[in-house]
């Protein structure tokens, strides 16, 4: 069996050619970074219908950094639990909008990490990974391929305290630098998007979140009015991950095309 399921037009896009000895990378293909805790990543139930979601010109960087056809789950970051999240429905929105390019989604979210967790070094004993330093691992390798043109957040549910709270806003301006100067581009649009209004502690990181654009540079924020849980209190039902991974792509395209 063929390790990459790929179509004609996604091989062409994803071999990688020598001139003088360097990567030659190519400017149509476009990278989007998932980052967050378990609704970045997906829960929600992967129906018969889910398993055909997609787009012949989304792919993903799986667990050993190959390039194959994105499908749910997205994220391997707690096998027996991953499921539908936003990244899919996201990654085919955007290619919807933009025949000419070939959309690649670099899954880093893992599942109950606080945003203490999402800085160098920081060591997530659940899931024994560090997650920041993973994530830059994958990003670097993703890149000798395409070039990054936009970063999702979703994650706040493990700070959602009135102690962590308060601090939520400069950590997050913390890690939107680092990352932006890791990928060398100080103003790739990074879009965070609400926790479910479903659990009344969550209003605490909504309410830092809906700071960020007034504070950080480039920054959008999407709403998840409307969305519900899939029965746990906790994490976003397939439908409303879809729902979401849309929103999440028409602001990062409003972010791209401002004066449209």
């Amino acid at each position: 069996m063929m390790k990459f399921r790929i179509t004609l037009m996604g091989l062409l896009v994803l071999i990688i050619s020598s001139v003088a000895g360097q990567e030659k990378i190519d400017p149509n293909f476009e990278l989007y970074i998932l980052i967050g805790q378990s609704n970045m990543a997906g829960r929600g139930v992967i129906t018969p219908e889910e398993q055909l979601a997609g787009n012949p010109r989304v792919f993903m960087l799986d667990k050993d950094y190959h390039w194959i056809l994105a499908k749910h789950p997205l994220h391997f970051d707690k096998p027996k639990a991953a499921g539908v999240g936003p990244g899919l429905a996201f990654g085919v929105a955007m290619a919807e909008a933009n025949p000419n390019v070939t959309i690649g989604l670099v899954p880093c979210a893992v599942g109950g990490t606080s945003i203490e967790l999402w800085q160098p070094g920081a060591y997530d004993k659940a899931t024994k990974t560090h997650p920041y330093d993973d994530a830059l691992t994958r990003i670097k390798e993703a890149m000798k391929s395409g070039t990054v043109k936009g970063i999702l957040w979703h994650q706040g549910e493990g700070n959602s305290s009135v102690q962590k709270s308060k601090t939520y806003l400069m950590q997050l301006d913390t890690l939107v630098s680092r990352v932006r100067k890791e990928v060398g581009d100080p103003n790739v649009p990074f879009v965070v998007g609400e926790l479910g209004r479903y659990r009344p502690q969550y209003a605490l990181i909504n309410t830092e979140l809906a700071k960020v654009p007034g504070l950080i540079p480039v920054t959008g924020l999407v709403s998840s009015e409307g969305l519900v849980h899939k029965g746990d209190s906790t994490h976003l039902d397939a439908t409303s991950a879809n729902s979401l991974g849309r929103r999440f792509a028409e602001k990062m395209i409003e972010m791209q095309h401002p004066h449209k």
